[in-house]
């Protein structure tokens, strides 16, 4: 049986990972608020096997501090859904799956507040070779609608990421490259 993937999602995937393959880039990706959807849709991509190197879902916030280095005073004082801690999580995906690349999400879904984040708070976080960028949101909808909605902006985070340098916020130094 053959998965479902939005015509516009699946080709925007692809040319992810053909970027990626073009500059010889690898990827990680390590989530909280999508839960492995991220991933999944990057493994629907024929010859992703290439380029990605796995995934982490650290959903509980321990796991964040356990698995991808997350600061454990900053997850103390500012909880799971932080620009900084998309940051560290994306880093440490990197650091810990070797890869040059890596994808990070972190949020909330509902149905209702979460430390003190408003539901349909997002941030998202790219680390490449010498940039790392994030980019917060506020996004609407219901659970599926917010981590869908994750999906795509990590993909266009990346895709824009790998064109050049933009006008994207957030950028600090990233990994070195591999």
């Amino acid at each position: 049986m053959r998965a479902a993937v939005a015509p516009s999602r699946g080709a925007g995937v692809g040319r992810v990972v053909a970027a990626l393959r073009g500059c010889g880039g690898t990827l990680a990706v390590a989530e909280s608020l999508t839960g492995g959807a991220l991933t999944a849709l990057l493994v629907t991509v024929p010859g992703v096997s290439a380029v990605l190197r796995g995934g982490i879902v650290a959903y509980a916030t321990d796991l964040k501090h356990d698995l991808l280095g997350v600061d454990a005073d900053l997850l103390a004082a500012e909880g799971p859904v932080h620009p900084e801690v998309a940051r560290q999580m994306a880093l440490g995906a990197a650091r810990r799956l070797g890869a040059t690349h890596a994808l990070a999400t972190t949020g909330v879904a509902g149905p209702g507040p979460a430390d003190g984040r408003a539901v349909g708070t997002v941030h998202v976080a790219v680390a490449a070779p010498g940039v790392v960028r994030v980019r917060s949101l506020r996004l609407a909808g219901g659970r599926a609608a917010l981590r869908a909605a994750t999906v795509d902006v990590a993909l266009a985070l990346l895709a824009g990421t790998l064109a050049g340098p933009g006008p994207e916020g957030g950028e600090q130094p990233g990994p070195p490259r591999r």
